[in-house]
C-alpha cells in the first residue's frame, strides 16, 4: 500500500515509513492552487510541523509571492550588511566566493525554494568540479549561514535551510615548525640581512605576517621594552591596506627580549639616515620600502630554499615559537595569549602536536609511578 491519509493534511507512506504534511499556500496569480509538502519521521513531529505552519500561514503565503533569487539576496546582503560592517578583506573574500562559485551554481534559484539538499549537492559539485578543499568549503558554508540568518531576521525567510545542512568537515593541516637548534641556525644565517628582524619577531614573539608588516615605530616602546600589536597590514586583490588585527585578543602588548630590542634600535637608527621618506613602518625590504605580506612570505621562502634549510613558511616561525615555548613548560593557555588567540581551544586545535607531547609526558609519569 502506498500513501494514505490518516488526519487532515497528514498522510502516511507505509513503504517509506514517512509522515507527509501538505500545506495549502492558496492560489497563485493564474489561479492555480499551491501546496508545499514536508516529511517527518513520526506522527507527533508531523502534527507539530503542521501546527507551526498554520500559526505562520499568512506569513508563508506572503513570502511565497516574493520572487527574490539567491543571487539577488546575496547582492543585497553584501551591499547593506557586509560592506558597512565587515573589514574590506572579508567583503572582498565573500565577493570572490559569490562571483566565482555561488552565483554560477545557485544564483538563479528562488531563495524560498532552496533546500538543505540543494546546498549539500552544491558542496559536492563545487568540490569535484573546482577541486576545492573541505577547509575552503567551510568558508562557503559560513557565508551562506550568515546570509540566510540575515534573511530570517529581515522576515524574508521563516527559517534557514542551513540549520539542517551538514557543514564540510574541516581538516587540520600538518603544522611545520623548527626545533630550537634549527631556529638558531636560521637566525645565524639571517644575521645582518633585512629578513633578520621580521624572522626573529615571528620566531621569538609569535607575530603573524600581517602584524609584522603593519608594525609601526609608534607602537614600539624602547623605554618600557614592550611592543604593542594593534595594527596589521594585509592584501585583498592588488591592494595593500592597514587594518585592525584579526580579533580583539590579537591586540596585545609583548615584552621585547634584549637581543630583539638591540635589532630594533639598530633598525631605528638606520632608518633615520635612509633616503626613503619615513612613513612609520618598522619592517622594510632592501630598497627601504615597507613589505607587503605576500612579498615578505615569498622572500622568506626563497631564503630557506636557497640555504637548504628544512622547508618552512614564514607562518611556520609562529608555530616554532609555540613549540619552543611548550618545550620550556609554558602552558597552552599562556602560549595562546602571547599568540593573540581569541580562545584557548584555538591553540589546542592548531598545535595538536603540543597536546600529544603533554599526553606522552603524563602517561609516562603515571607508568613510572606504577612500576
Amino acid at each position: 500500500m502506498a500513501r494514505k491519509t490518516v488526519e487532515r493534511n497528514i498522510s502516511y507512506d507505509d513503504i517509506r515509513r514517512r509522515w507527509y504534511v501538505s500545506m495549502d499556500l492558496g492560489r497563485d496569480d493564474q489561479g492555480k492552487r499551491r501546496k508545499r509538502y514536508r516529511t517527518y519521521t513520526s506522527l507527533p513531529a508531523a502534527r507539530a510541523g503542521l501546527r507551526e505552519f498554520l500559526s505562520h500561514r499568512e506569513q508563508e503565503i506572503s513570502l511565497c509571492r516574493c520572487p527574490i533569487t539567491l543571487g539577488q539576496w546575496l547582492d543585497q546582503w553584501m551591499q547593506t550588511i557586509v560592506r558597512p560592517n565587515r573589514a574590506e578583506t572579508t567583503a572582498y573574500a565573500y565577493q570572490k566566493i559569490i562571483d566565482n562559485h555561488l552565483r554560477p551554481a545557485l544564483g538563479d534559484r528562488p531563495l524560498l525554494r532552496l533546500t538543505p539538499g540543494d546546498i549539500q549537492q552544491y558542496y559536492l559539485r563545487v568540490q569535484q568540479d573546482a577541486g576545492l578543499s573541505s577547509n575552503t568549503l567551510r568558508h562557503h558554508h559560513n557565508l551562506l549561514s550568515s546570509a540566510f540568518r540575515a534573511a530570517v531576521k529581515q522576515n524574508i525567510l521563516l527559517r534557514s535551510p542551513m540549520d539542517r545542512v551538514e557543514p564540510p568537515r574541516a581538516r587540520l593541516h600538518e603544522t611545520n615548525f623548527y626545533s630550537p637548534d634549527t631556529l638558531k641556525r636560521l637566525y645565524s644565517l639571517l644575521a645582518g640581512r633585512p629578513l633578520e628582524l621580521p624572522a626573529r619577531l615571528a620566531g621569538s614573539l609569535g607575530l603573524r605576517r600581517g602584524e609584522l608588516c603593519g608594525l609601526k615605530w609608534e607602537n614600539v616602546d624602547f623605554q618600557r621594552q614592550v611592543i604593542c600589536i594593534c595594527e596589521a597590514r594585509t592584501t585583498f586583490g592588488a591592494e595593500v591596506v592597514q587594518k585592525e588585527p584579526k580579533n580583539n585578543a590579537s591586540v596585545r602588548t609583548l615584552y621585547i627580549p634584549d637581543e630583539i630590542l638591540q635589532l630594533l634600535s639598530s633598525e631605528w637608527n638606520r632608518q633615520q639616515y635612509s633616503p626613503q621618506p619615513l612613513d612609520g613602518y618598522v619592517i622594510r625590504n632592501r630598497k627601504g620600502q615597507p613589505y607587503s605580506p605576500n612579498a615578505l612570505s615569498l622572500a622568506f621562502t626563497r631564503f630557506v630554499r636557497k640555504n637548504h634549510l628544512p622547508c618552512l613558511t614564514l607562518h611556520g616561525l609562529r608555530h616554532s615559537f609555540a613549540t619552543v615555548a611548550a618545550c620550556q613548560g609554558v602552558p597552552l593557555f599562556d602560549i595562546g595569549k602571547a599568540l593573540g588567540h581569541a580562545n584557548p581551544s584555538t591553540t589546542g586545535r592548531i598545535y595538536t602536536h603540543l597536546v600529544d607531547r603533554t599526553h606522552t609526558e603524563t602517561l609516562t609519569r603515571v607508568s613510572n609511578a606504577l612500576r
